[in-house]
This record gives C-alpha cells, structure tokens and sequence, in this order.
C-alpha cells in the first residue's frame, strides 16, 4: 500500500485540474477507471468558453478562469489554449424579451455584452434565415478552448510535479478509519487523508462508497453532430449560433459545422451513444432556424452532462463524512470552469476559505457548498 495526502478519484478535466494544483501542496495519487483519462465527457466537451451562459454561480467561476485560459503559467502548455471567438444568442420576437432581460442580468455581473439587429446577426452568419429572427445579443469574450491540449497540459504538469496516475482504477470500496481514507481501486489498496470525487457522472456512486448522502446527481445525455457547410462558404469567422432558450447551437468546428439539439435525456452513468431521435432534432431544428442543408452527418456522439437540482456545481467538504470532498455536478461548464474550480476546491481543502481573486469577484464557498439546503434532501447512502 502507497500512502498520500490526497486521492483525486476521476481523471477528466475537474480531476486533473486539481489533481495539478493539489500535487503542489503533498502528495497526490489519480485514480482513472477508464485506460485513458477523459474517455467521457471531457472528450465530448464542444469546448467553448463564454460568460453569458448558466446561473450568476457559474458566471463569475467561467469569468474567473479566463485569465488561466489567457495566461497559463509559464511551461504550462506547448501551445495557446484558447482562441477569441463570437457567441451569437438569437431570438425570434416572441422570445426576444427573455434575451434582453438574461443579457441585462448577465451584464450586471461584468460580462461583455452588445445587442445586435436581425440584420447585424445576419451579417455575422448569413445562413439565418430572416423570418426566424428577431434581434441577437453577442458574447463579445467568448473564447473556443483546445480541450485535449489543456487536459494533456495538466496531466503532464501533474506527472512533472511528482503526481501519480493510475488507470484501470475503477474505485470498489472506500474505508475511512483514524482521519485516514482506504481505498481499493483495482487490484490495488491506497490510503490517502483526503479523498477527491471528481468522478463525473459516477460521482454520487462514490459517495455512496464513502457513506455520504447522494447529492442528487443527474446525468443526461447531450447529442452532437457534425456536418460539411455549404460549398465554398467562408465559415471561418462565423459564430457559435445559440437559441435563446437553448433548443439548438451550431458552430464552426475546423472546416465543418457542429451541432447540437441541446438535449437533456436521463440516463444512468455509462460509455453514452446518440440516439437517432436526436439526431433528427438536431438536423431539424437547424434547417428551420437556418438556410443549411444537412444531407449527410459526417460524425455523431453523445456525452454525460451531470447536473444537481439547482444546476450549481458542488465543491466542498461533505458535512458529514470528514475528508471526502466534493468536486462534481460540472454539467456544461467543467471545461471553461476548471481553472477557478481547481483553485477553489484546493484552497477549500487546505484552507477552509477561497483565494482572495475569486472572493473579489463575489464567488463564495457557500454558492458550491456541499451542504447547501438544495442537495441534502437525499436520503442517507448508507
């Protein structure tokens, strides 16, 4: 048996992440159960950043982990991480009200925002069609993140500060006895102070093995397409085109577009396919919305996107099983929130308070909180 300070379960980008910053402070062990980090739904993620989206919680921790994005510490990663791109919300008029009332609430907390004309959003994306639009409103700090070159950046600065990764590592049974968490993963026993949940959509299922309450996880599964433009159409500067009420997106994607109906089906954790009905929504709802054409999809796939009841990730200590941690419920924004949240879990771990650059943005410990009201109505996992 190996003994460390700290045992982060789940090698996706949370894992990592925090695996990276706390391998800083004592040693750290990653346990994977998959033979490679990321096989879920970090590497299904569309890998964009942008300010205007989810709850005002959410907003401020994506605000908060631009700079990184922006500015990674020096060696960090080979090349830059993130790229400047447009975010366009577009609403028909019956729909236009609820976007300016959402852009107003997210300008107020700092994001950069501009309302545009139907004929302005038909200059950035010319394939909209005319009848299905009203006015628009631009995410004008959107970024488009390298996914795989930011996952590989910290799992190499991970190993490069002594970290350990193992895969195959399927967690079977955590045993805490004496301030000190047994954990058996593989054929393999570890002992570690402090146990990290970053398992994603089996997040709940390991705090069951720890003995704390379910925080009422939900994983629901997000479709993808991907298709050709149109011949000879210059797609490179377009924008990502959300719908107001996020019933569609499409966006360039390298020299095709992708796309996505935005759905949220229930499904139990696992290695999660498309189904073909969504498929067809996705090509539907584009077509209706736009001037395209989608007669082939080149490639399609699906990804768990794990939410709790009030859609606010959970990062923090149980308040009932000392030394386990939380760091789940990331549905949609793990990936342009991973700076800030690995930050945030591991100041929360060694110092019980957050750093002072995000307590300045007005994020609290109690917005993530593991023992907020809206999680604790579970029954005991025990």
């Amino acid at each position: 048996m190996q003994t460390y300070e700290f045992a982060v379960i789940g090698a996706g980008i949370a894992g990592a992440s925090v695996a990276y910053e706390l391998q800083s402070h004592g040693r750290t062990l990653l346990l994977e159960q998959e033979p490679l980090p990321g096989h879920h739904t970090t590497g299904r993620s569309a890998a964009f950043s942008f300010e205007s989206y989810g709850d005002r919680a959410v907003r401020l921790l994506t605000q908060a982990a631009r700079r990184f994005f922006e500015d990674p510490p020096e060696g960090f990663a080979q090349h830059r991480l993130a790229q400047p791109c447009s975010v366009l919300w577009i609403a028909r008029s019956e729909q236009a009200q609820r976007l300016v009332e959402h852009a107003k609430r997210v300008a107020s907390d700092g994001a950069k925002l501009s309302q545009v004309s139907a004929a302005e959003a038909l200059q950035m994306c010319p394939v909209l069609r005319e009848d299905q639009i009203a006015m628009g409103v631009v995410d004008e700090r959107a970024l488009h993140l390298d996914v795989a070159g930011l996952l590989d950046a910290y799992l190499a600065g991970f190993r490069a500060r002594g970290g350990i990764l193992a895969t195959r590592a399927a967690v079977t049974e955590l045993r805490s006895s004496g301030g000190v968490w047994e954990i058996h993963a593989g054929d393999t026993r570890h002992l570690a102070r402090v146990v990290v949940n970053a398992a994603g959509a089996w997040a709940d299922a390991i705090g069951a093995l720890a003995g704390a309450r379910s925080i009422g996880l939900r994983p629901l599964r997000r479709t993808a397409i991907t298709f050709d433009p149109p011949a000879g159409a210059n797609i490179a500067d377009w924008p990502c085109v959300v719908d107001a009420d996020e019933a569609f997106y499409v966006k360039p994607e390298g020299a095709q577009l992708l796309a996505s109906p935005c759905d949220e089906s229930p499904f139990p954790p696992c290695d999660v396919t498309p189904d073909e009905i969504d498929i067809a929504v996705a090509v539907d709802r584009v077509m209706r919305a736009t001037t395209l054409e989608i007669r082939h999809i080149q490639h399609s796939w699906a990804g768990l996107r794990s939410f709790v009841a009030d859609r606010v990730p959970v990062i923090g200590v149980d308040p009932e099983v000392p030394g386990f941690f939380w760091l789940a419920g990331q549905g949609g924004i793990g990936i342009m929130t991973a700076p800030s949240a690995a930050r945030a879990a591991t100041s929360l771990i060694l110092d019980g308070a957050l750093p002072a650059d995000l307590t300045s943005l007005g994020i609290t410990a109690e917005m993530f909180a593991a023992s907020r009201p809206a999680l604790r109505a579970e029954a005991p996992n025990r």
